[in-house]
């Protein structure tokens, strides 16, 4: 049994959900989300929205948590958003931002230019003395994801001396260098 797919999700001020066919859409004040789905009903009823599964095969077992948390990730991200940091660790690594195209100094000979997608808003800090971090924000979570282990993916932190680029919060497990 489903535990999570048995949860209502409440729909906030501001957002509208609306099901039409096989698919479910979002709107808020920060944009509009589809998804499309199967094997599940879903319902809108008294500002929640269920998920449902009309038997317990294998199949509607795993999809009935999957498709309520899709839900859930479209409804908060049209009315709040999502936000990603990451956070450049090592000497002379610098990240810089005009517009969507983000510039990444990581120690390689050239200069890394990457484009980002138009829904994903990026910023770059940079304070003195501090390393610098890249924010990306959408109301889609899984792009906000995709985008950010892109920009991960061209330097991802080594476990000696933790240099590479790693999200704001995590903890990495370091390894003890050769002895003498």
């Amino acid at each position: 049994m489903s535990r999570i797919g048995n949860n209502p999700v409440a729909i906030p001020e501001g957002v509208t959900v609306e099901v039409k066919d096989n698919a479910i859409i979002a709107k808020g004040k920060l944009g509009e989300l589809t998804q499309n789905f199967d094997a599940v009903k879903i319902k809108v009823e008294e500002g929640n929205v269920y998920v449902t599964r009309s038997s317990d095969t294998k199949e509607q077992k795993a999809k009935h948590g999957l498709y309520r948390s899709l839900v859930n990730n479209m409804i908060e991200g049209v009315s709040n958003g999502w936000t990603k940091q990451l956070e450049l660790v090592g000497v002379g690594y610098r990240a810089s931002n005009q517009g969507n195209k983000l510039e990444l100094a990581l120690g390689f000979s050239h200069n890394i230019v990457m484009s980002v997608a138009p829904e994903v808003t990026v910023e770059t800090v940079s304070d003195k003395g501090k390393n610098p971090i890249i924010k990306l924000t959408s109301h889609d979570k899984q792009l906000v994801g995709q985008v950010a282990a892109k920009i991960r993916g061209f330097r991802p932190p080594e476990p000696y001396k933790g240099k590479g680029i790693k999200f704001v919060g995590e903890i990495l497990r370091r390894k003890a260098g050769k002895s003498a």
